[in-house]
């Protein structure tokens, strides 16, 4: 079976499935707001993390099964460094479930893996305008940003993410990295 046929195979199988199962039911945000209210007034780094817990697994359900596996086997690419095999994975979720925010999210993380920064960055907007607060997709917007040397632009989307998550100290550490090429040097 040549690698074209396999994709047209994996392809088929997930529209069939698709017809039978619901189509990614997303949470209906209330849980995930209230805990994105939580995360932003949390007083420690504690709290914090296991807030962004729970916001990421809220995020994570799709609410089909076979998004949920593409979804898992996108991420175990990830984790193996095979940034085309997640990108085809991730693919073919956004494919079938376009308004799935963590499908979009994980073809950025594929893309940015594989130096491919603006394919990465419309991924990125895809999420955000999915969910607007996604700290994780704003997060790989100041990256990119500051990767292809623009820091104010990197600058404006790590403050955001601190106003969505305060206790993250490796995006207090980029603020602090990149406000003097921002904000100048205080004479």
């Amino acid at each position: 079976m040549t690698r074209k046929d396999f994709k047209s195979a994996v392809a088929a199988f997930f529209a069939a499935l698709l017809v039978s199962l619901p189509v990614a039911a997303q949470t209906d945000g209330t849980d995930v707001e209230s805990l994105l209210e939580s995360l932003a007034q949390a007083e420690s780094d504690i709290v914090a993390e296991r807030l962004e817990r729970q916001v990421i697994t809220e995020w994570s359900k799709s609410g089909s099964p076979a998004m949920d596996l593409l979804l898992r086997r996108g991420k175990d690419a990830l984790e193996r460094s095979e940034f085309d095999v997640a990108s085809e994975h991730f693919g073919a979720l956004t494919d079938h479930a376009p308004d799935f925010a963590e499908g979009w999210l994980g073809l950025a993380q594929a893309y940015y893996g594989a130096e491919r920064f603006g394919p990465a960055m419309d991924a990125l907007e895809r999420v955000l305008a999915l969910e607007p607060r996604h700290f994780g997709a704003l997060r790989g917007v100041a990256s990119i940003h500051e990767q292809v040397d623009r820091p104010a632009l990197a600058y404006r989307a790590y403050e955001r993410v601190l106003e969505l998550r305060p206790h993250d100290p490796e995006v207090q550490q980029a603020l602090e990295r990149l406000e003097r090429q921002v904000r100048g040097i205080a004479l």
